[in-house]
């Protein structure tokens, strides 16, 4: 899948002063026809469950709407023309910490753009960032300024996608931000630079924020990473019991993929690398639980969009490999120490149907400099999918006062 260029044929893509491994590579997405096909034979072969009458998604993942997308999947999806589509972003690979890390490089309009590392997080992948990407890289075109633009990199984080080959070693969350820290001042260059992530991009933020300080002019979430248990001998005030009764609800209700990822990774491995619908359902059901899309995901979200967010996992191979940061957040380290804070200038977006949204009382407990905090007025788990307009504004009005 991968096409080497000399490094004259980097472009703009710095190259780090003293940086000892091997210049990125240009790489371009390209699958083979015979995993298309044997794709097709799987789909075709599907051996379908059963479903208790009437009960939609209460469940799991419809039944109706999952038979829907798969005879899409079928009959009228078009890899080709997704990978196209991404291929029109500027994709490298370097080689760094054991793996060939995967990451789209694109360089932002104006004198002077902003380095930003832009992270995704389960389910998902660097197909959110679609929408997104040009709206950060060149804002004029977008109703914004020049002067905003960023210089975005999004890698695959390790183990997800094209950042993924089989039997390499697995990733948890400080090894990610550690191999990200010196993919932007090492491998790129760049000296300071700002990081934005949802999900496991804002844990991996979260934790540059941390760890890398002296490299981070800031960080820009949209979940965040604090501590789940309640702190001994505090008196909660009224909107922390409010998040703890959502809490609550969260890991009685919806933390089953979490507890099975994290404990038992291998074993929920061999059937989403199997079956495709079974991927498929593992995957759509989050989209449909965490996002803002109020029941409807055909109105929320393009299959087109779905579906090639799936194919990254399917045609990697990489699903399983994809579970471990939840297997080590459970055995491993917090990613912030207790009684340690993130000091850098941190920015949150609180959205209204994300998964957990702990009031800023708690917040300031992880974050010591909490300099930007909005509400927004729609969207979910998934915001560079579900609103990129107001995501790519709020991003750029944290970052503004920051640039060098």
């Amino acid at each position: 899948m991968t096409a080497a260029l000399g490094r004259a044929a980097l472009g703009r893509a710095a190259l780090g002063r003293g940086w000892g491994g091997e210049p990125p590579k240009r790489f371009t997405i390209s699958v083979d026809d015979a995993v298309l096909s044997d794709l097709q034979r799987r789909l075709e072969a599907t051996r379908w469950p059963d479903e208790i009458s009437g009960s939609g998604w209460v469940y799991g993942t419809d039944l109706q709407y999952l038979k829907n997308l798969v005879d899409y999947w079928r009959k009228g999806y078009a890899w080709r023309d997704q990978e196209a589509a991404l291929n029109r972003f500027h994709h490298f690979t370097v080689a760094i910490d054991d793996i060939d890390l995967h990451f789209i490089h694109e360089p932002g309009e104006g004198s002077a753009p902003f380095p930003l590392l832009l992270t995704h997080g389960w389910p998902g992948s660097i197909v959110e960032f679609q929408k997104l990407l040009p709206m950060l890289t060149h804002p004029s075109a977008f109703g914004g300024s020049a002067r905003d633009a960023f210089t975005v990199v999004a890698p695959s984080i390790p183990g997800y996608g094209f950042s993924f080959r089989a039997n390499q070693r697995r990733f948890g969350l400080r090894e990610i931000a550690d191999t990200f820290s010196s993919l932007m001042t090492e491998a790129l260059g760049y000296r300071t630079f700002g990081a934005h992530g949802h999900d496991w991009g804002a844990f991996v933020a979260t934790r540059l924020g941390y760890a890398h300080a002296d490299k981070l002019a800031g960080i820009h979430i949209t979940l965040l990473a604090i501590p789940r248990e309640r702190p001994a001998g505090h008196k909660p005030t009224e909107e922390e019991d409010r998040f703890y009764a959502q809490l609550d609800h969260w890991l009685k209700e919806e933390c089953g993929y979490s507890w099975i990822m994290g404990t038992k990774p291998q074993t929920l491995a061999y059937a989403l690398s199997d079956s495709p619908v079974g991927l498929a359902a593992w995957v759509v059901e989050k989209f449909h639980s965490w996002s803002d899309c109020n029941g409807d995901l055909d109105a929320h979200f393009s299959r087109d969009v779905l579906l090639t967010n799936i194919m990254l996992y399917w045609v990697t191979g990489a699903i399983g490999s994809s579970f471990w940061p939840y297997y080590a957040r459970l055995h491993e380290p917090r990613i912030v120490p207790s009684g340690e804070k993130v000091n850098v200038p941190t920015g949150y977006a609180e959205y209204p149907r994300e998964i957990l949204t702990p009031p800023r009382s708690l917040a300031e407990n992880t974050y010591a400099n909490l300099t930007r905090w909005t509400r927004m007025t729609s969207g979910g788990h998934f915001p560079a999918l579900e609103g990129p307009q107001q995501l790519a504004e709020e991003i750029r009005a944290f970052f503004r006062p920051l640039r060098a």
